[in-house]
């Protein structure tokens, strides 16, 4: 049985940061490529990073570039997502996903394996 299960959420003050974590069982880790997806309350699922299968490729969100760093260690089934300079907006609940494909991808529904999510809020 796949899981993902996201950690590192919780509050902290515009400008701070934050590393979340998201340890993956079940699946061939090292061969999935890993997103980090949020979601605020009323707005829908939006894309925030991607990472290849050997850490060769990343992809990011524009509202996050320079800001965010999405990371793996396949030894350790875990990818990570290092945020700083948070702002308000960033204020939302953090999924991670897996997806067997070998393209980049930035749209929820590509992804085949999700986690439960965890909170991070922003205050200003």
């Amino acid at each position: 049985q796949v899981q993902l299960v996201e950690s590192g959420g919780g509050l902290v003050q515009a400008g701070g940061s934050l590393r979340l974590s998201c340890a993956a069982s079940g699946l061939p880790f090292s061969i999935f490529k890993m997103g980090w997806f949020r979601q605020a309350p009323g707005k829908e699922r939006e894309f925030v990073a991607t990472i290849s299968w050997s850490s060769s490729n990343t992809s990011y969100a524009d509202f996050v570039k320079g800001r965010f760093t999405i990371s793996r260690d396949n030894a350790k089934n875990t990818v990570y997502l290092q945020m700083s300079s948070l702002r308000p907006a960033d204020t939302a609940v953090y999924y991670c996903a897996a997806d067997r494909s070998t393209a980049l991808r930035v749209k929820s529904y590509e992804y085949d394996y999700w986690g439960q999510g965890t909170q991070v809020t922003v205050s200003s």
